[in-house]
Order: C-alpha cells, then structure tokens, then sequence
C-alpha cells in the first residue's frame, strides 16, 4: 500500500495532500516536494499521527509558516506534517491560548479586539505560533520566550506541557528544534489600551518596512556574540553578491534573495558567504535557518 493510501486508510478525516510542494509552501520559494502533507486538527489528532509516523518509519517534518526554512530539491520520501488545521485562539485572565498554527497576523488582531497586549514586536513577522515557539521568532528588543509561559507539545507521541524554563529558549533555539511538536502556547498579555496597542503596532511595521523585500528566509545567520552577521558579510563585499538565481541583499547583508533560483542556488550561496567571512573575519557563522532535506 502506497504511503497516501496508506494515510486515508488510518486518518479518513485527516486533510492529505499528494505532491506537496515546498517551492508553493516557504517563503524562499523553491526546493522539491513531498510524497504527502497531513494537517491534524487537534493536539490529539497531531499526537496520533505522530505515534503512527514513528510506528511505521515514515520520514516526517514540521513546517510552519515555512518562512525560516530551506527544503533540498528533489523528493522528500515522507510526511510534511502542517498545522494550518489548529487556529483555536482564546482568552482569560490576561492570558491567550493559541494553538500552533495560528498566524502572526492573526494573533495580533486577535489581542488587539481583546486590549491585549504585549505582542505589537512581532508585527509583520511571517511566522506561527509552533513555529515562533520552536524558533524564539522576534526581534532584538523582544523574542516570544518573553509572552511564553506555557507549551502544549508532542514528544514521542506522548501530549506534554513544558514550563517555560523547560523550552530551554535561547537566540534562535529551543528544545523544540529537537524533534519536539509544538501544539499550543499560553500566552502572557498586558491590558493595553488601543491607543498604545495601535501606536506600538504602527512602529514596528514601520521597523519591519526597511527590510529587503522579495523571496527570502528572513536573516540567514544568528548574530555573533558582540557582532552583527550583516556587518560582518557586507565588510567582505558580499552584498550584491549572486550565485545562480539567489543573491545576497544590497539592502542587508544577513538576506539572502531567490529571484527565480533552485535551492541549490540558495544552499552554494549560504557555502560561500559562511566560507568568505571565515577567511576575511575570521568568524564561523552559525545557520539561523532550519533545512529539510531531500530522502532520495
């Protein structure tokens, strides 16, 4: 039995898509496809599909917004698991639940209608809550490990709930990266009156509109301890700099451009620039972006 038959057979009420394609699902736009995508709709449903996944040996991934990723071209023999099935958000006692595949957009609409704030940095972030939870999406001055304070998640199959100490959250990291599936976070709000909750939003999407615009993964690289990544590729010449279809910004150095490029394209021109600044500066430049790569 082939694997999308053998899915409907186990989950008939699960949402499957054959040939799913990475170019059409992330923000960089390019890389393979998939032999199948699901999207559970509930925390149980997610914990099911992942108890079957590892029971049968099938190859599985997590994708969010798929805006921090950079899938392989080819074909990824297994499972996308996706969390656009869980939107549920609610509100008590200045907290908010939200499942994971809220939006950033809107969990920011959502605690505005409700004076909630506290969530105004992450404006304009292309992101989802089990994917800003397993990333510690943000900005400088606040990251989501600030609003955290609790995470439903799947590990092994088995519903867990993680204080926020034990996300062990740092820059760009999480004990999520490890495999971990994020179902839901509450959420920490300030009552904010609309008028500060519109006047914070307005400056961050006003921060957000510098950067480059175009296919990108957001920034490539976590800033070195003291240093900027930016800063450091552009002191290298880099900017401009194009291999194949991808190119690195002119706008800022820590984005890397897809104008009609492969992944491949994308992959050689993270190589180099990490090669160039290790030579010129003398800085090893760790990879903020997670890759999915090809199973064949």
């Amino acid at each position: 039995m082939n694997l999308i038959a053998l899915l409907r057979e186990r989950f008939p009420a699960l949402q499957i898509e054959e040939n799913f394609s990475f170019a059409r699902h992330t923000t960089i736009g390019c890389g393979g496809t998939a032999r199948a995508s699901a999207a559970p709709t509930s925390t149980e449903e997610l914990a099911a599909l992942l108890r079957f996944l590892g029971r049968e040996r099938i190859p599985h991934c997590f994708l969010g917004a798929g805006a921090n990723v950079l899938p392989a071209e080819g074909v990824f023999e297994g499972v996308v698991v996706r969390f656009c099935g869980m939107r549920a958000l609610s509100f008590a006692g200045g907290t908010i639940f939200a499942q994971a595949g809220v939006t950033g957009g809107e969990l920011l609409r959502y605690a505005r209608r409700n004076g909630a704030g506290g969530f105004e940095p992450f404006t304009g972030i292309p992101m989802t809550v089990g994917g800003a939870c397993t990333m510690n999406a943000g900005v400088a001055d606040c990251h989501f490990s600030d609003v955290v304070l609790r995470v439903i998640a799947v590990e092994r199959g088995t519903v867990r709930v993680f204080s926020r100490g034990e996300c062990a959250f740092a820059e760009k990291r999480s004990v999520f990266q490890g495999g971990i599936a994020v179902a839901g976070a509450l959420l920490r709000a300030d009552f904010s009156p609309p008028e500060v909750i519109a006047a914070r939003t307005e400056e961050y999407r006003m921060r957000r509109a510098r950067l480059p615009k175009g296919r990108s993964m957001g920034c490539v690289f976590v800033n070195p301890a003291g240093d900027f990544a930016g800063r450091l590729i552009e002191a290298c010449g880099l900017k401009g700099f194009r291999m194949g279809g991808a190119y690195v910004s002119e706008r800022h150095a820590n984005f890397i451009i897809n104008e009609g490029g492969t992944a491949d394209d994308v992959a050689r021109l993270i190589s180099y620039v990490k090669d160039t600044v290790a030579r010129m500066q003398g800085v090893s430049l760790e990879e903020e972006i997670k890759r999915i790569p090809s199973a064949t």
